[in-house]
């Protein structure tokens, strides 16, 4: 019998199979909360790990899928989107947006819909890596199939 998944892990697990992609969540015994550890762990580069990055826009949350050797200019994306400031969510903001912990935030699995924005950069790989909703878990994921089942806006993050 093997441990129980985190309920966190179980959602995005259900929400890729639901949305018609492949459950290929992969838990790892040593945690990887960094773009740089997921690397590591994984043998990637860091620019094809898939960072989920909950903002606060006015009050809303903005999730942005990030390659992770992306630096996010969110003045440029406040312009760009034509919206007010764009500012970094506290950790108690992203969990009751996500239901997960930063860290191991996911792109899919979360309470409610979220607006979310896709790294056009991230397209240069051909398989992604993205947390899978805890600090011990990723899936892969090609670029299409993330922007299809997130709904995501194609834009530049840098």
């Amino acid at each position: 019998m093997g441990a129980l998944i985190p309920e966190p892990v179980a959602r995005v697990k259900h929400a890729l199979t639901s949305l018609g992609a492949e459950d290929t969540v992969t838990v790892f015994e040593s945690k990887v909360p960094t773009a740089a550890a997921a690397a590591n762990a994984l043998g990637c580069d860091v620019a094809a790990i898939t960072n989920s990055l909950v903002f606060d826009l006015d009050g809303t949350p903005l999730l942005i899928l990030a390659s992770g050797a992306a630096r996010v200019d969110v003045r440029k994306l406040a312009a760009q989107l034509g919206a007010g400031k764009i500012r970094r969510a506290s950790p108690e903001f992203v969990l009751e947006h996500t239901g997960q912990e930063v860290g191991g935030v996911a792109p899919v699995g979360h309470p409610e819909k979220i607006r979310t924005l896709l790294d056009q950069s991230l397209a240069a790989h051909p398989v992604l890596w993205a947390g899978a909703g805890d600090h011990n878990s990723m899936f892969s994921i090609s670029y299409e199939q993330l922007r299809r089942i997130t709904g995501a806006v194609e834009m530049p993050v840098r």
